[in-house]
């Protein structure tokens, strides 16, 4: 048996991958990849193989892949050129002979050019169709929304303002942590009966900002309303705050799929691959808000 490879293990979700395989497996049966080779300094202290490689360099990834028996893919966060870079990673696997491909999608139910989150999809979607077309043995984990992006979306400002201001109506999610999406690709790794299956990994509940207005609200004690503006009034306050232009059009995006209720399924996969439900948001936002 070949070894089990891990990419984007200097991520948060890579990095996770990797502590919880090496509960399950030897070092000696884990590679790792990564780009350069003072990055890998860290990884063989663990005892596992380090292979260098980029995403942009098919050539690279060909010799990382060598002798892989599985593949854990964790998707690019280069969007505008990931693209090309997902094409590399399968293309590679193929030649390499990589014996199975685990790859880190991500929850939906609009796969057109309506969608408000196509600049995200539109790679998703190509490498899902890649790798059914690839010849490999894979498996697709469609990832829902991580429950760690709620500080991102609602920043700090509803602790200091009492607003919490978003364009996602009523709009819910169901929110789990990476380490429960990094479990369940370690049950695909370690275990047989995978091998083209697709699975999507949500958590138990779905809730709205509403919902999360009212639950921090609860653990901080600080009164906090939501607010659902348009997309163009958003978009300009935030313009006005001095936030980027990209980080507008992420946070308008995932606002407005949230509304259009693309995260809103709650599906049994996770529970099925780890024999554990996702742990209730509420535990998360204690964790995170418990002490403000």
């Amino acid at each position: 048996m070949g070894k089990v490879l891990v990419t984007g293990v200097t991520g948060n979700l890579g990095r996770i991958v990797l502590e919880k395989l090496l509960h399950k497996v030897p070092a000696s049966n884990v590679k790792v990849l990564v780009r350069d080779a003072e990055k890998g300094e860290a990884f063989k202290q663990l005892g596992v193989e380090v292979a260098i490689g980029s995403y942009d360099d098919k050539a690279s990834l060909v010799a990382a892949f060598q002798n892989t028996d599985k593949l854990y893919f964790v998707s690019g966060n280069d969007v505008a050129n990931r693209g090309k870079q997902h094409e590399n990673v399968v293309n590679a696997a193929i030649e390499a002979k990589v014996g199975h491909v685990v790859y880190t999608s991500f929850q939906r139910k609009n796969e057109t050019a309506t969608s408000p989150i196509h600049f995200v999809a539109v790679t998703h979607l190509l490498t899902e169709r890649l790798l059914r077309e690839s010849g490999l043995k894979y498996t697709i984990l469609k990832h829902g929304i991580y429950a760690e992006m709620i500080p991102l979306f609602i920043g700090d400002r509803p602790l200091e303002t009492g607003v919490m201001f978003l364009p996602a109506g009523d709009g819910k999610t169901s929110y789990l942590l990476r380490s429960e999406l990094a479990a369940a690709g370690v049950a695909v790794l370690t275990e047989e009966g995978h091998e083209n299956h697709s699975y999507e990994l949500t958590g138990s509940e779905a809730i709205s900002y509403e919902d999360l207005a009212a639950k921090i609200s609860a653990i901080t004690g600080k009164q906090i309303s939501y607010v659902s503006p348009t997309p163009e009034v958003f978009a300009a306050e935030l313009t006005n705050a001095g936030v980027p232009a990209e980080y507008i059009g992420l946070f308008t995006g995932f606002a407005v799929a949230a509304k259009e209720g693309e995260f809103t399924n709650i599906s049994s996969d996770l529970e099925r691959l780890t024999g554990k439900k996702a742990d209730s948001v509420d535990t998360y936002l204690k964790q995170v808000y418990g002490a403000k």
